[in-house]
């Protein structure tokens, strides 16, 4: 960190990217923003030395950005509507190459793989909360109401659930009620499985969000915000769990703060 004076970002959508560049001017470090079109947020541009755009999949583009401008150190920051992987997708004949490697399309196979051709090229891919250990989930209940026994009994059970599913490298949210799956992440991602669960579980549903066993902490953590909480607010879930330490939060006083008023409890364990 000492001898770092730029930093590159690989960014997604929402807030995180603009965050991390946020983060990474207090301590002094100029950002080289690669930004997805149609994903990364516009006003990134004004948070950043310098933006390169591309379409997903655009690989060589990638790395002639950041070593154009002399960047060895990087982070991922912000996600990718999964749904995009299978029709708007660009892939050039370097990233087709890193492709062809990877035997599945699921999500770590295949950062790894990029991150590794990365990392050929002297570019080290860190986890995006280097600069950002602060919004990481804390151990307890945030919340004044904690979850009851069954409402626990459901979380413990989820929790099984859903490092079950991280194993497979499916997803990393389940939805549950009285010991029965409402719903398990998809490529929808984790709005959607709150969703859909809540239509099925009606009310009082517990929604689990871990990392997967074998989960790289440099791309695609569990992340919960004020977004989380209103779409279980609006389907009449009842508890939050996610994994202390392993979990990005954005916004932890206004998400708590609405947790409160609409009854819901929040837990890391």
């Amino acid at each position: 960190m000492t001898t770092m004076k730029r930093v590159g970002l690989i960014a997604g959508s929402g807030q995180f990217p603009i965050i991390f560049s946020k983060a990474a001017r207090e301590k002094g470090l100029q950002v080289y923003a690669v930004a997805h079109a149609g994903e990364t947020e516009p006003r990134l541009e004004t948070f950043v030395e310098a933006i390169k755009w591309i379409k997903l999949g655009q690989l060589k583009s990638l790395i002639a950005f950041f070593n154009s401008h002399g960047v060895k150190d990087a982070a991922m920051a912000g996600a990718i509507t999964k749904t995009r992987m299978f029709s708007d997708v660009r892939p050039d004949l370097r990233a087709l190459k890193v492709l062809a490697t990877v035997n599945h399309t699921q999500d770590d196979g295949i950062l790894r793989a990029f991150a590794g051709e990365l990392e050929k090229e002297g570019i080290v891919i860190r986890a995006a909360t280097f600069l950002l250990p602060e919004l990481l989930a804390w151990t307890g209940c945030w919340t004044q109401r904690k979850p009851s026994r069954s409402e626990m009994a459901d979380v413990r059970f989820g929790w099984s659930i859903v490092k079950e599913i991280g194993k497979l490298d499916i997803g990393q949210t389940v939805v549950v009620r009285d010991g029965s799956v409402m719903a398990v992440e998809a490529i929808d991602g984790t709005d959607a499985t709150i969703r859909r669960g809540g239509q099925l579980g009606r009310e009082k549903t517990v929604v689990v969000k871990a990392s997967k066993p074998n989960q790289d902490m440099r791309f695609d953590m569990p992340a919960v915000g004020v977004k989380t909480v209103q779409i279980m607010s609006d389907v009449g879930a009842s508890v939050l769990a996610v994994e202390a330490a392993k979990t990005v939060v954005f916004d932890a006083e206004e998400m708590v703060a609405l947790a409160d008023q609409c009854g819901i409890a929040i837990i890391a364990l």
